[in-house]
């Protein structure tokens, strides 16, 4: 007999209830394309089908046997009870098989305790019940993961340029056939060209991740129904099979699920979620790459869904053609979200903190950073603490400097960069300025206001009072400063959201960046 239809037999006899040492309740088979799963009520058994596949080879009973062993001990990382055992199916001499004894081994599967499905992440999506504490619990809980993860020189070579290269190109090349046939062509040129377009202009954004530690052996198959809100969360199914397939930056990881739950409608949940790892795990610096990710992962899904379809039948196609639309769908939405550099404006009174958050942001982001107090320094470096209104702080020379902020901004963004300026912008006529060359120049907007309570400004300028800096606002400054700043109005046309510099730093700092990701998801969606 040959191994599938010897595997088959073996499942044949699995799929009566009278198999099981257990009492049995709604025993059903479910199967992906390398896997036999039954479900018994308590217990789960999933048995790996004899195939060999280039990326994996099950072919051999001890194959079996020592991919199931691993299975059992890579998910014990991300989950507690769930993975109960390896057990071996025996086969007598009559030929019948069974799970409490026999003549030889016939085959091997993995136990494991049965979770309810409506605790599944993708069910409790669906059904609305996904709260913001559940998404705070599950960042933390990656976050713990991914510092305790394996690390190793071997395994921050899956974080290298050429290595992620070729497999964004692997993905491209198996794609390829079916662009202009399951999906649109336009909309696949797009996805390649300003994935690789993006992927040449940033190397350092892979390279940092690589220098600071970011590269671990994970999951790999982070999706919605591999987690599990039951005795806590549980991630299960996590890849096995092939050690590479783990390997890789965590947010690489991450953005799996992140896209997975877009697709699902729980975006904002998916937000929070990656926000909690971020603080956590403090790693602002996954918001650089996180929409290169969700693409990538998008186009892997895609790339399954396309192979299904090839083999499915007329009903099953028309599902699979649903999926491959949702996915084509996905990833150039996040495509189009990286393709356009951000202006981004952090602005508010002297001391309200913004400059502290702007050159954070940038060293997150690898953002272009450009300060109103540098350049005015420039031209006068010697400290000058004169009367607000007149020399450095004149209205003509506060014009010259605003010009010269966007002249400089300009340039870095014809060059494909992302720009933070940090600078009081009080006069509405300098914010429209910026708004327009936004405008003109296609690209992401952002308008951040730092400000705080009066007793804090005051506080904070008083310190200045005996020392040098970069900026010469001083308290007696103040009133003056506060009067001549135009507050934001609703009828201002310019993306805005104002944060309270009072709260703890590292608060401030992340409701800024993902306050920001936010307004920059929504504009690209209104493009598209």
């Amino acid at each position: 007999m040959n191994p599938q239809a010897y595997f088959e037999s073996v499942c044949s006899a699995m799929a009566d209830p009278a198999f099981y040492p257990h009492p049995v309740s709604g025993l059903k088979r479910l199967d992906t394309h390398i896997s036999a799963v039954f479900l018994t009520g308590d217990h789960v058994y999933k048995l790996k089908k004899p195939l060999e596949m280039g990326f994996l080879d099950f072919r051999e009973p001890d194959a079996r046997r020592h991919f199931c062993e691993n299975e059992v001990t890579l998910n014990r990382r991300l989950s507690k009870g769930i993975y109960e055992t390896v057990v071996p199916i025996f086969e007598s001499g009559t030929g019948t098989f069974s799970l409490t004894g026999g003549d030889r081994v016939a085959e091997y599967a993995v136990r494991m305790r049965q979770l309810p499905d409506g605790a599944s992440l993708k069910n409790r999506l669906r059904n609305g019940t996904v709260s913001e504490n559940d998404m705070v619990a599950l960042g933390e809980l990656l976050a713990d993961f991914y510092r305790k993860s394996g690390k190793s020189r071997e395994i921050d070579r899956y974080g290298e340029q050429d290595v992620i290269s070729f497999n964004m190109e692997e993905n491209f090349r198996q794609l390829a056939p079916f662009a202009g046939k399951l999906f649109d062509v336009e909309k696949w040129q797009f996805i390649c060209g300003v994935c690789r377009s993006f992927f040449e202009h940033h190397p350092a954004l892979f390279g940092n991740r690589v220098a600071t530690g970011k590269i671990r052996d994970g999951h790999g198959d982070l999706r919605a129904d591999h987690v599990y809100f039951h005795d806590g969360i549980q991630i299960i199914d996590c890849i096995e099979f092939n050690d590479r397939f783990r390997y890789g930056d965590v947010v690489s990881d991450l953005a799996f699920l992140h896209m997975d739950m877009a697709r699902l409608g729980g975006e904002s949940r998916g937000r929070a979620f990656i926000r909690a790892y971020a603080r956590q795990a403090e790693d602002p610096g996954v918001c650089a790459l996180l929409d290169f990710y969700a693409a990538y992962r998008a186009v892997v899904r895609l790339k399954i869904a396309c192979f299904r379809h090839q083999m499915a039948g007329e009903t099953e196609k028309e599902t699979l053609q649903h999926e491959i639309n949702g996915y084509i769908r996905l990833a150039r939405c996040y495509t189009f979200r990286f393709s356009r550099p951000t202006l981004w404006v952090l602005c508010g009174l002297p001391a309200s903190g913004k400059s502290r958050h702007a050159r954070r942001l940038a060293d997150a982001l690898s953002m272009t950073l450009i300060q109103s107090d540098t350049l005015r320094k420039a031209e006068q470096p010697r400290p000058e603490i004169v009367p607000f209104g007149t020399g450095q702080y004149s209205h003509a020379r506060r014009q010259r400097i605003y010009g010269r902020m966007l002249a400089l901004a300009q340039a870095a963004l014809g060059r494909g960069e992302s720009v933070i300026l940090d600078a009081t912008y009080s006069k509405r006529s300098w914010r429209e300025a910026v708004r327009q060359l936004a405008a003109d120049l296609n690209t992401c907007l952002i308008f951040t206001e730092c400000g705080c309570s009066a007793g804090t400004l005051r506080k904070r300028l008083k310190k200045r009072e005996n020392k040098t800096g970069i900026s010469d606002a001083r308290l007696e400054h103040l009133e003056q400063m506060a009067d001549d700043f135009d507050p934001f109005t609703a009828a201002e046309p310019v993306p805005y959201f104002r944060v309270s510099t009072d709260a703890p730093a590292d608060d401030v700092f992340y409701d800024i960046l993902f306050q920001g990701e936010g307004l920059r998801a929504a504009q690209a969606e209104k493009l598209m």
